[in-house]
């Protein structure tokens, strides 16, 4: 036997030398580094071709087709990767409409997203919110297609004993993929991922009519907290989180919609893959948050990603393991996002890849015939340029279709007399989609895709009951679009908060009011009383008469409006009148075709009120400078030679 003296009785270099050889020999003799890729996509929302349904064109600004490009280079660039999808990729365009609507999935038909993802080799997939639009057996069905795992941790089955506690999951929680990667040596290398996937549980709200008593949704940090330990024990040795959800400053409650933050903070999780908010991280905008290193690409020190929407980016982290400890442990990590266009010069960076165009053929070619299909006609341009500033035809078409529709709805019922308003919002206005992100429908013949333009979203009708204090009300959290304007500061001041989601600036037809922009905003983004004394609102009448508090009114809006989509006060579901499952762009067709031809002309029943010495100025497309000969209420004030223009509100 060969003893080997204690260090303490050897000269000192000898004693180094030896303790270094013994904490050698100690480390596990198949220590190695190993480097892994992963990529995410995010709200593809039914783009998987670079085509404007709307414009009837092809487009450099989005598509998978051009991602997918993106994506093979990124894997030739890596010996080990995983592709994830992070949800909204059924909904969002005439295609997504197509396929769900018009010509329904057969039984055993693949639907066409699933056609691409199964091609390009997806290793998991989350559900999003825009999933659930079409209901539930809908969303069975189609996901059934996928060749790859689907999940979602958050949502339940709600077995009606009003315990959510003991609701079992409805998707898959999250899955644990065994994989075998080649390491920085050469050698092969097992690993076990995790994959956990979540949804804003705002979904009960904005989908009320088609899940209430079917699911519950529990709150995403919390859910988090129980379940990755135990993907942990069940031999996760990474775990990413896919949250269809985004990150905001400031403090996140329980169930909050974008809970990125909250989740950054749990222990165990080793990569974050977020959306729904259709941002870009990492990126400028979120430099000064807390918690964040635009440099690393990190929230919390957690690498993430949030590529953009409609394939426009792809999310890119890269890990480096090392199993040194005996177990797999990140050492270091980076992420980005890759733009599959430039968007100084607006140059396409790749081209698309031609495999997409190939797979879904006759899917695209049946969703250009049905956007074709002729409905009626307009003798003047329908644009929504500047339907965020001023009354637009845009948005008064749709207000007055719901009108139409809702006539008939309350024909011989106790509801029949009551004053009849509608509250209608512009959905297309650029801001985080893109200075082409507007509605440009030129005089002439209006078709399917032009009504699919005037109203993107695949919503319902609904009429609700409230009170004249009810419509002020909701008009004051509308009014929150705009900032406050100090007679007294700068001459020239921003208009319009970018912050503010488009679609909760509704407009209210049937009644004439202005908005005094010097008060502060009633009500917060979120719906929250913030300035009790503050009223924006100014002159609210209603066929010229002043709007009494106690007066009743109906006001046709939509399933998200009227359930509590926004947080408008007074708005939970609870004043629902008529609960149509029509869709309102079924309404507005309806409405089209009794026309015949549009004049397409708005009846100025709102307006800005001006402040005496300060020019209100606003941003839109550059597309809009065509269109200012009918709008002498603005003038231009700069083309930027970036797609958008900087206008002025003239008194």
């Amino acid at each position: 036997m060969t003893l080997t003296p204690h260090p303490a009785v050897l000269p000192p270099r000898i004693a180094r030398l030896t303790c270094a050889c013994l904490l050698l020999c100690a480390l596990p003799s198949w220590a190695a580094e190993l480097r892994l890729r992963i990529l995410e996509t995010t709200d593809v929302h039914m783009n998987l071709l670079n085509y404007d349904y709307y414009q009837d064109k092809p487009t450099d600004d989005y598509g998978l087709a051009k991602t997918i490009t993106l994506i093979k280079a990124a894997r030739a660039e890596a010996k080990n990767s995983l592709l994830f999808d992070n949800g909204d990729l059924l909904q969002g365009s005439p295609l997504g409409d197509w396929t769900a609507r018009i010509k329904p999935l057969a039984a055993s038909q693949v639907h066409p997203a699933y056609k691409v993802l199964n091609a390009i080799g997806v290793d998991a997939a989350n559900i999003g919110n825009h999933e659930f639009n079409y209901g539930l057996p809908f969303l069975r069905q189609a996901i059934a297609g996928a060749a790859f795992p689907y999940v979602s941790a958050n949502v339940h089955l709600d077995d009606g004993d009003g315990n959510p506690d003991n609701d079992v999951h409805a998707f898959t929680p999250y899955v644990i993929l065994e994989r075998q990667f080649t390491d920085e040596a050469g050698a092969k290398q097992a690993l076990k991922i995790g994959v956990i996937g979540f949804v804003p549980p705002q979904i009960l709200v904005w989908d009320k009519q088609s899940l209430e008593g079917k699911l519950t949704v529990r709150d995403i940090q919390e859910t988090a907290r129980r379940l990755v330990p135990k993907m942990r024990a069940e031999g996760a040795q990474i775990v990413v989180a896919i949250p269809h959800s985004g990150f905001e400053r400031g403090e996140t409650p329980r169930f909050a919609e974008n809970s990125v933050a909250r989740l950054a903070e749990v222990p165990g999780i080793d990569a974050i893959l977020f959306g729904h908010s259709h941002g870009e991280f990492p990126g400028a905008f979120f430099a000064k948050f807390p918690k964040v290193d635009i440099a690393r690409g990190t929230i919390n020190g957690v690498p993430a990603v949030m590529p953009g929407r409609w394939g426009d980016h792809l999310g890119v982290i890269d890990l480096t393991l090392d199993n040194a400890s005996g177990a797999w442990k990140v050492a270091d990590s980076r992420a980005e996002i890759r733009a599959i266009t430039e968007r100084a010069s607006r140059q396409p960076r790749v081209a698309a890849d031609p495999m997409v165009a190939e797979l879904i053929a006759t899917e695209h070619a049946a969703t250009l015939a049905y956007v074709r299909g002729e409905v009626a006609s307009t003798r003047t341009p329908i644009t929504s340029y500047f339907a965020q500033v001023t009354d637009d035809a845009s948005v008064q078409i749709v207000a007055q279709a719901q009108l139409a529709y809702a006539r008939r709805a309350v024909q011989g019922t106790e509801y029949e007399g009551l004053p009849l308003l509608s509250a209608a919002s512009p959905f297309k206005a650029g801001g985080r989609m893109g200075w082409n992100y507007y509605t440009d429908i030129p005089a002439g013949t209006l078709s399917v895709r032009n009504v699919a333009d005037l109203y993107i979203y695949p919503n319902t009708v609904k009429v609700v009951k409230v009170t004249g204090a009810a419509v002020r009300e909701w008009l004051e959290m509308s009014a929150g679009q705009f900032n406050r304007i100090d007679p007294s500061g700068a001459p020239e001041q921003d208009l319009v908060n970018d912050a503010f989601k488009t679609y909760n600036f509704d407009i209210i037809e049937g009644v004439s009011y202005r908005i005094d922009l010097t008060q502060p905003a009633r009500y917060s983004p979120d719906g929250k009383l913030v300035a009790q004394a503050a009223h924006r609102i100014q002159g609210l009448s209603y066929q010229g008469q002043p709007i009494a508090d106690a007066a009743p009114f109906l006001v046709v809006t939509n399933n998200y409006r009227a359930s509590g989509g926004g947080g408008f006060p007074g708005l939970d579901g609870k004043s629902i009148v008529v609960d149509s499952p029509d869709e309102t762009r079924e309404a507005l067709v309806r409405y089209l075709r009794d026309a015949g031809t549009l004049g397409a002309s708005a009846d100025n029943n709102w307006r800005v009120q001006p402040v005496p010495g300060v020019k209100l100025r606003f941003l839109s497309g550059a597309g809009a400078v065509a269109h200012l000969a009918r709008y002498p209420q603005i003038k231009l004030v700069q083309d930027r030679g970036d797609g958008s223009a900087l206008f002025e509100l003239v008194p």
